[in-house]
């Protein structure tokens, strides 16, 4: 059976959901595995509400969340959910170990 670790939350995207006022509104960066895109599997990501059933990802004050459905957990066992900025945008990121090839746009991947 393998391991499964939950995913790790940067503290890059917690302030970033702070600097977008995302905990203000009582919205969460909600991380989403559904399928298709050019590899299989893709990323939704997205401000929402919490719903019963996520997984919830607390900032070390409490105030900003990243949530995570009970369906898309595994996909992203042991993932880092971070943020990054450069000169052609920022976006939120996420670096999988689970997935075995991912497609140049950075949201779809297959395992």
């Amino acid at each position: 059976m393998d391991l499964q670790l939950p995913p790790k939350v940067t503290d890059r995207a917690f302030t970033r959901l702070a600097e977008i006022g995302a905990g203000d509104s009582g919205k969460a960066l909600r991380v989403a595995v559904e399928g298709g895109g050019c590899s299989g599997f893709q990323y939704d990501i997205s401000l929402d509400d919490p719903t019963d059933g996520d997984v919830v990802f607390e900032s070390s004050d409490g105030h900003e969340r990243v949530v995570i459905d009970e369906v898309s957990l595994p996909f992203l066992s042991n993932a880092v959910i971070d943020f990054t900025e450069e000169l052609i945008g920022a976006r939120f990121v996420i670096e999988n170990p689970n997935a075995t090839s991912s497609c140049g746009c950075g949201t779809s991947f297959s395992m």
